[in-house]
């Protein structure tokens, strides 16, 4: 079942109890189910704060960009964004896109997601050289559901395939999304960021 159908099909739930029933009366001895990647990914994302809004397509996109910038009132602020699509693609949503860290929040695409612990990879192609601690702790980064990967080491043999020439670096991830929390010593030294996903399905 697509992502979208389970986000949307009412009885998903009763679908999943009574896969979890069956489960129950199986053997010992038979594998266990491994969870889809988009499926464990949007689990492992929002078990880490992440604000996560799954849309079909641009119109989507548009909808909750407007509802996003509404909630928190981001209009007509700056906005760190170093990619040109995204200045195009949302140029009449009245911001000024600058590449000024000292802005409202960051806007982006990314690398990959990573299904494994529900984090964002990042690289210079969306950085630059900046470190996670210089940049707004406000982020919306928009992704694709082609970009939902295993693991890290897959999200990093993805950047190295696709890049001719030239491999990006200061590749970094991000996966700590409550800025509240009161830290342990896992998350010592991390940078925590408020952050919105637009996930496109283009699968």
């Amino acid at each position: 079942m697509s992502l979208l159908k389970r986000l949307l099909n009412p009885n998903y739930k009763s679908d999943e109890k009574a896969k979890q029933a069956d489960k129950a009366d199986r053997s010992s001895y038979f594998p266990e189910q491994k969870l889809p990647i988009d499926e464990k990914f949007t689990f492992n994302f929002k078990n880490n704060g992440g604000k996560f809004i799954y849309c079909e397509d641009w119109e989507d996109i548009s909808e909750a960009f407007d509802n996003i910038m509404l909630e928190n009132d981001w209009y007509e602020q700056n906005v760190f964004c170093v990619n040109e699509m995204l200045t195009k693609k949302f140029d009449g949503f009245n911001l000024n896109f600058t590449k000024n860290t000292d802005s409202k929040f960051f806007f982006s695409t990314c690398e990959s997601l990573v299904s494994t612990n529900g984090s964002i990879l990042l690289s210079s192609n969306q950085i630059k050289e900046k470190k996670l601690s210089e940049l707004p702790s406000n982020f919306i980064i928009f992704a694709t559901t082609s970009q939902i990967v295993e693991t890290i080491s897959e999200g990093l043999r993805k950047i190295k395939n696709q890049s001719t020439g030239y491999i990006p670096s200061n590749i970094t991830t991000i996966q700590d999304f409550e800025t509240e929390k009161e830290k342990d010593f896992m998350s010592y030294g991390s940078s925590a960021k408020n952050l919105y996903l637009l996930l496109l399905e283009d699968l």
